[in-house]
This record gives structure tokens, C-alpha cells and sequence, in this order.
């Protein structure tokens, strides 16, 4: 529940803070006509992200306790680790320059005088956010209770709408780069759980036939099935079995991602600037 809950709230709240920067920057150019283009982008991202999601999900239960499913959940354990990398240190590059972007992508859509170049602007920028929550959930829903996910989908999502419509409201400038900052260690924990997590279906499968000497058996003190042992494993890729390969790639992934993301200088000192409601 908790990782779903980071992460929709993470998600929502960087998607509707960028659909706030492009309709106060229509509105204040004096073009709030477009602004019908942007959510005709915003629900088409999210009818394709809603379809990718169940069509994958769907898949990988196709195959349920084959050989083709721990394929599948492995490749998606080492995409889901890719794009939760990608996704932080994105973000802490481009936290300062964000909303100049934007409103650059914002302008040149204008100058071509397409409504469709609108629609594609805002269906992109937000249909990233999407696919990114797509695969994660979708690597998480693997190894979590179904109740679980909705839940904390369901939670994030409303804390990310409800922030981001409150600082909108606000209308000030807040230091939002080093919210997301910090959310992007926690994101990069998750990361090196999943990878170490993929690591375990590739040596099951004999792909990875080396290093696999259990490092200890912890299960009896703190299984991973339990509610603590299954927050652990979520939050910090806890694992009560786990190989020397599984161990040796977890600590590797997080020493250098870690490393290179709190050694890497934001892409502006400034906060990101919030539009104000009128």
C-alpha cells in the first residue's frame, strides 16, 4: 500500500502542477481557448495509460505460475527499475527550469495554430507521468494484495490532486524541487528493491546461474509475507532469503545511484514557481 501511495501522490502532483503551469500560462496570453485542448490531451493520456495498464496486467496473469510469467515479471521489474531511476533524476535536473520549459513547449503549440498541437502537448507531457505509474504499480501488483494498491492508489492520487490544488490556490512560489528531491531517494530504494527482485526471477530461470548462494534465512525472525517484512521489502528491497548475486546488485545499484543523485546539482536553485488562480 505504501509504495503505491508514494508513488500516485508523487505522480499526481507533478501531472496536475504541469497542467496548472500550461492553462495559467494560456490565460495569461490571452488564449484560454486552448484550454479545452489540453484536457481533450489530459483524458486522452489517460485512456491510453488506464488500456496499457490492464492489458498488461491481464497478460501477465495469462501465464500465471508458467515459465512465460517469470519472464514477463523479470522484464518488468528491470523496467520498472530503469524508469524509477530515469523518473529522479529527471526530475532533479529539470526541477528549476520546468515551468520556462513548459511555457516554451506552450508557445511554439500556439505558433503553429493547430489544435492539435496543443492536444499532443498536454497528452504527452501528462501521459508520461501515467506510463511511469503504469509500470511501477504494474511491478509492484506482483508480489502485493489487490486491496492493498487500490487503496494506496486511491490515497495517493487524492493527496496529489489536493496538494497541488492547494498550492495552486496559494499561488506563491514553494521549494517543491526539494519535495521532489527527497521523493526521488525514496523512489531509488524502490528502484534497487525491484531490481534485486528481478535478479531473483532471472536466476530462477538459469539465466543468471552465478552468485546464487543464499546469504542467510531470515523468514523465521521477519518474513517477507508478513506486513512488516512486506514493507521492507517495498521500501528498502528487504528479502529473507536472498542471494549473493541479489544482495551484491542491490548494494551496487544503491551506492551509485545514491551517490550520483545527491552529488548531482539540480537544474536551477530556484523554486518552482506555482501559478496563482484567478
Amino acid at each position: 500500500m505504501l509504495p503505491t501511495l508514494v508513488i500516485f501522490f508523487r505522480e499526481s502532483l507533478e501531472a496536475s502542477l504541469i497542467v496548472g503551469i500550461i492553462l495559467a500560462y494560456l490565460r495569461r496570453v490571452g488564449r484560454d481557448d486552448r484550454a479545452a485542448a489540453v484536457w481533450a490531451g489530459v483524458g486522452a493520456s489517460l485512456t491510453v495509460d488506464v488500456a496499457v495498464a490492464l492489458i498488461s496486467y491481464h497478460v501477465l496473469h495469462h501465464y500465471d505460475g508458467s515459465r512465460t510469467q517469470t519472464v514477463l515479471e523479470g522484464s518488468t521489474y528491470l523496467v520498472a527499475t530503469g524508469i524509477l531511476a530515469y523518473m529522479s533524476f529527471w526530475m532533479k535536473g529539470q526541477s528549476g527550469a520546468l515551468r520556462r520549459d513548459l511555457e516554451a513547449s506552450v508557445q511554439a503549440a500556439l505558433g503553429r495554430g493547430s489544435l492539435v498541437a496543443m492536444v499532443l502537448l498536454s497528452a504527452i507531457t501528462v501521459g508520461r507521468e501515467g506510463l511511469e505509474t503504469v509500470f511501477f504499480t504494474l511491478a509492484i501488483a506482483l508480489h502485493a494484495r489487490p486491496w492493498g494498491l487500490v487503496a494506496g492508489g486511491a490515497l495517493g492520487l487524492a493527496l496529489g490532486l489536493s496538494c497541488s490544488w492547494w498550492v495552486y490556490r496559494l499561488g506563491r512560489r514553494l521549494p517543491l524541487g526539494a519535495f521532489f528531491n527527497t521523493l526521488g531517494v525514496v523512489l531509488l530504494l524502490f528502484a534497487a528493491g525491484l531490481l534485486a527482485d528481478g535478479v531473483q526471477n532471472f536466476q530462477a530461470l538459469g539465466w543468471l546461474p552465478w552468485l546464487g548462494h543464499i546469504v542467510w534465512h531470515s523468514g523465521r525472525l521477519l518474513s517477507e509475507d508478513s506486513a512488516l517484512g512486506d514493507i521492507l521489502h517495498s521500501f528498502f528491497g528487504y528479502a529473507d532469503a536472498p542471494t549473493v548475486l541479489q544482495l551484491g546488485a542491490y548494494l551496487m545499484f544503491v551506492t551509485i545511484s545514491l551517490t550520483t543523485y545527491l552529488g548531482l546539482r539540480p537544474g536551477g536553485s530556484r523554486p518552482v514557481p506555482v501559478p496563482r488562480a484567478r
